[in-house]
């Protein structure tokens, strides 16, 4: 085997400081029980974690982390429209115990997002309680907020990979969610569901 060039340790050396160092901004990064981070929350459970870098993450005195719940990295999970709101609801967002929230999934809530116990969502998955309104055709849809509406997932329910979950809506326990669904309204517990629109699919008995 060919001698390692000087460029080459060089190299490896750097590359070998860098993967080191970003582990430890992530283990020391993370939001865990105790830190001031997690003092910043509603509350924040014991055992839970929130991974870091998060994409956005603002608005936490509104939110209620339970505990043994993991959120990964890359997630936004916001209250409000604006770190400066003062007028969100004070339990806008409350996430149960021993959840699991995927890799850059997004929950934005207005009023009212409630996630139960013992939820699975996967990747790249959008949960909010308000939309963009389109009712004043002279005014740019972005410009325009629609009204808020209360969304709920129940208890040990798992939700797919690239899911929507849209404002207003209401999902039963023990619900599957299938990858790529875009959901809205009532959901009943113990079923499937799949498709843009969502519909159930199966019962499960």
């Amino acid at each position: 085997m060919a001698p390692t060039s000087a460029r080459q340790q060089r190299y490896r050396a750097m590359n070998r400081l860098i993967h080191r160092s970003w582990a430890w901004m992530q283990r020391n990064g993370a939001v865990g029980p105790g830190s001031r981070a997690a003092e910043r929350f509603g509350s924040f459970g014991e055992g839970s974690i929130v991974g870091f870098p998060w994409s956005t993450l603002y608005g936490e005195a509104q939110m209620h982390i339970g505990q043994g719940t993991l959120i990964s990295t890359w997630c936004t999970l916001a209250t409000g429209y604006g770190p400066d709101q003062t007028t969100v609801a004070p339990r806008a967002l409350v996430i149960g115990d021993r959840c699991v929230i995927g890799l850059r999934c997004g929950i934005v809530a207005h009023e009212s997002i409630t996630i139960g116990d013992d939820v699975w969502f996967g990747q790249e998955i959008y949960v909010t309680d308000a939309n963009h309104g389109f009712s004043d055709l002279s005014v740019p849809f972005g410009r325009q907020l629609g009204p808020h509406d209360p969304v709920t997932i129940g208890d040990g329910t798992w939700i797919g990979h690239g899911a929507v979950i849209l404002p207003g809506t209401n999902i039963g326990k023990q619900v599957v969610v299938a990858a790529g669904a875009v959901v809205r309204g009532d959901v009943p517990d113990r079923c499937i569901v799949a498709g843009v629109p969502a519909k159930v699919i199966r019962t499960l008995d």
